[in-house]
């Protein structure tokens, strides 16, 4: 151990970025430790949990309807509610909806196609854990086929919104996250949006948030 915060990472058959997320926490500040579909404990010490973007189980079923029945999202439910953070990203925020732990479902793009480009978000909500301090607008990436939130938008927080809506989610929702705003679920991968070699740094604040 550092004795830096630790952030659990949790890990899926079919988990595609966790490697980013790893990185973009370290850069953070934080230590990275893998949490596995398996285990019923996060590691020993976590303070921030991600559940990173992939294809968790094929997408078999529906997306993320396999992995939030996993063994370690018992584990994460019981963070989440003792008002630990939880970052669920793309397949993550999937996962996150179909746990019941944010409102909601992901529902096929509009344009029944996978879309893969950079977007505008507005900060819909500068008062939760992972926004304070952000800038108005952010800059990141999305790829995704069944992106589009659709659900009652007074049953969370909206967090972020699509500036120009991409794929017909409600209300325009890029990420919304539960009244108590320590769970956060988005499209968009802040975790690409992390270093200037991608062009945009925006995604850096959400990470931060994860350490502060």
């Amino acid at each position: 151990m550092t004795g830096r915060p630790l952030v659990a990472i949790v890990r899926f058959p079919g988990s595609l970025d966790h490697e980013t997320a790893r990185r973009a926490s370290e850069a953070a500040g934080a230590e990275v430790a893998w949490a596995w579909h398996s285990d019923t404990e996060l590691p020993p010490g976590t303070r921030s949990v991600i559940v990173p973007g992939g294809f968790s189980y094929g997408d078999h079923l529906r997306c993320g309807a396999i992995a939030s029945r996993s063994p370690i999202m018992a584990a994460v439910r019981r963070h989440a509610e003792a008002g630990g953070l939880v970052l669920g990203i793309c397949n993550g925020f999937q996962v996150l909806c179909e746990a019941g732990l944010l409102p909601g479902v992901l529902r096929r793009n509009a344009s029944l196609r996978f879309i893969c480009r950079q977007v505008e978000l507005e900060v819909a909500d500068a008062g939760t854990p992972w926004t304070r301090g952000a800038p108005p607008v952010l800059s990141m990436p999305i790829k995704h086929n069944e992106g589009a939130w659709f659900g009652d938008p007074a049953e969370g927080r909206v967090v972020l919104r699509y500036r120009e809506n991409p794929n017909g989610s409600v209300d325009g929702v890029a990420g919304i996250a539960n009244r108590a705003g320590n769970v956060l679920g988005l499209m968009p991968h802040p975790e690409e949006a992390s270093d200037p070699l991608l062009g945009s740094t925006d995604g850096r604040a959400l990470f931060a948030a994860l350490v502060a």
